[in-house]
């Protein structure tokens, strides 16, 4: 896809996102719209997927640890054809295959069940460790929340990570620098995340995470042998909506009326669209 087309295709992403949550008056907007430029990287620009046969053994595996996020992920595997756009609407509804996290029993295209924060990248980590086992080709990626780096958990998957020289495995973390209950440094300061993850063992790097290019280019640079790879994200959360980019209040609440239908029209859609 060309740099244009990428562009529309986020902002009709975004559309799909905010119709989503508007219609089940339920979820998480904020985080979703903040990480949609990092999967379209994977998806669009570095995983091998199948969307005819989504439980092919040679596809590239993908790990949404921050699982509240899913609307992005529903919304970029409907528009690669895993399942019919339509299905979005349902949200969050009962008798849905998309849930308010990621079910890979019920959702074509979703690797792993994610929602516990924190347990994502150890999925993961495991994913890459069978993959070496069996000598497979494939990579493994996860999408992490910069609160959810709050875990031990994480730290524990990322030494386990290096210690198995696990070069076949991606992290990378939407650093939007906000969580439910503020700020990261007012909930619990992260530091320098890229210093902690190199002090760990990863070959890493830092991007904007609103650049589909400059994510293509740091997923596909060579890791060094043996290391994982970790990608810091620096992203604004509610991206693309002007009453939401950067308001913490935003991680997980639903629009009224008005709201959705000034969003809609930020994205240059209506509450029809």
């Amino acid at each position: 896809m060309s740099d244009k087309t990428l562009d529309g295709k986020a902002t009709q992403l975004r559309r799909d996102i905010l119709k989503m949550l508007y219609r089940c008056q339920s979820g998480h907007p904020g985080g979703s719209l903040s990480c949609v430029e990092i999967l379209m990287a994977l998806y669009y620009r570095t995983m091998k997927v199948d969307p005819k046969n989504p439980g092919w053994e040679g596809r590239d595996r993908f790990v949404l640890s921050k699982g509240h996020g899913c609307p992005t992920l529903y919304a970029v595997l409907a528009d690669q054809g895993f399942f019919p756009r339509e299905d979005l609407w349902d949200l969050r509804q009962i008798t849905s295959h998309l849930q308010g996290h990621p079910d890979m029993m019920k959702t074509p295209g979703v690797d792993a069940n994610t929602g516990s924060l924190g347990q994502g990248a150890s999925i993961a980590v495991g994913m890459a460790l069978a993959a070496k086992h069996k000598k497979a080709p494939y990579r493994v990626y996860a999408v992490l929340g910069d609160g959810e780096a709050q875990e031990g958990m994480i730290w524990e998957a990322a030494m386990s990570a290096a210690h198995f020289k696990l070069d076949n495995l991606t992290f990378l973390m939407d650093h939007n620098g906000l969580q439910i209950d503020g700020s990261n440094d007012q909930v619990m300061s992260l530091g320098d995340i890229v210093a902690k993850f190199e002090a760990f063992g990863f070959d890493c790097r830092k991007v904007d995470g609103h650049d589909i290019d400059a994510i293509a280019a740091a997923l596909a640079a060579p890791a060094q042998a043996g290391k994982p790879k970790f990608i810091l994200c620096e992203t604004v959360k509610g991206k693309g909506v002007s009453f939401m980019e950067d308001v913490a209040g935003w991680h997980g609440r639903p629009m009224n009326a008005e709201e959705y239908a000034k969003a809609m029209s930020e994205l240059g859609g209506t509450v029809d669209a």
